[in-house]
């Protein structure tokens, strides 16, 4: 039965001098729910109107050198990590969210982590799917790093013309094959994804490679202070950032639940969404203030 979920037409929202591509969900008078990503696809419309549907006012953006938000030239990102945090603030500002619930995937758990560190009194839960506690670069020596077939893919497999879509395509779903868990790969899937994701991107060389320049100062000493209720979920078999970061962080986060995402590698496929959906609504955000 589809979900008669309200859906705003994807619209830019400056904050700063940056624009934001954003899509609400939902009734605003809902429990907020914000979703920065890496691109908008990431987060697909049939889950944020079942989050919706729940009862959750959803936003979902891109963030900086993805989608259609601002881009910027190819290895000169021109902000820092921190910047990130500063939009997503500036986002709720700009909806009049006192506090949200922000759920983060892959890098954008970074984004997540520093905003639930350094601006407490505005986030009510957390949720961060197949992230690390440490910024871009090498990991910690008790995390474990990238899996050596994706590092090999990552080093030494040439970058496609990047004018050339079909080759860009290509790249992209070897990627996201090399990213999959045992659970399986749908090729036919990720080819319409990566398809769709090209064709809404500004700047396709930016989005795959300026969060590798991003700087960021360690905050994984500081995740011990955060006090907001966590949901941790992280693929059993994500090749990017291994399992061993999920548990990392729900050890460090006081109180923090851990979901494994048995079989799932690097990626968020629609079968993980029903044990997903049911861990994040089951988190009793604080309340507002």
């Amino acid at each position: 039965m589809p979900l008669h979920v309200q859906r705003s037409p994807e619209h830019v929202v400056t904050v700063g001098d940056v624009e934001l591509w954003v899509t609400a969900f939902g009734d605003h008078g809902q429990p907020p729910v914000l979703l920065p990503s890496t691109s908008r696809l990431c987060w697909e419309d049939q889950f944020c109107d079942r989050l919706a549907g729940a009862g959750r006012f959803v936003v979902r953006y891109d963030i900086r050198d993805t989608g259609r938000s601002t881009a910027y030239p190819t290895g000169s990102p021109g902000y820092r990590l921190r910047d990130l945090v500063s939009d997503l603030i500036g986002l709720m500002d700009a909806f009049e969210l006192p506090r949200a619930h922000l759920v983060g995937f892959s890098v954008a758990g970074w984004i997540c982590q520093l905003a639930a560190l350094d601006y407490r009194d505005r986030v009510s839960a957390l949720t961060l799917i197949n992230t690390r506690p440490t910024s871009p670069g090498p990991a910690d020596p008790d995390l474990p790093e990238h899996s050596h077939r994706l590092t090999e893919f990552i080093t030494n497999t040439p970058a496609p013309d990047w004018s050339d879509r079909a080759a860009v395509i290509d790249y992209r779903v070897e990627q996201a094959r090399i990213r999959a868990g045992t659970n399986g790969f749908d090729e036919q899937q990720a080819r319409e994804q990566e398809s769709r994701m090209v064709d809404r991107t500004t700047n396709m060389a930016s989005s795959v490679f300026n969060f590798a320049y991003v700087e960021a100062d360690r905050w994984r000493e500081r995740l011990g202070e955060l006090t907001v209720p966590t949901l941790v979920a992280h693929g059993t078999d994500d090749p990017f950032f291994p399992y061993g970061n999920g548990q990392a962080m729900a050890r460090e986060i006081p109180g923090a639940t851990l979901l494994p995402l048995n079989g799932i590698g690097h990626e968020l496929p629609a079968t993980t969404w029903d044990q997903l959906l049911a861990a994040m609504l089951a988190l009793q955000p604080e309340s507002v203030s």
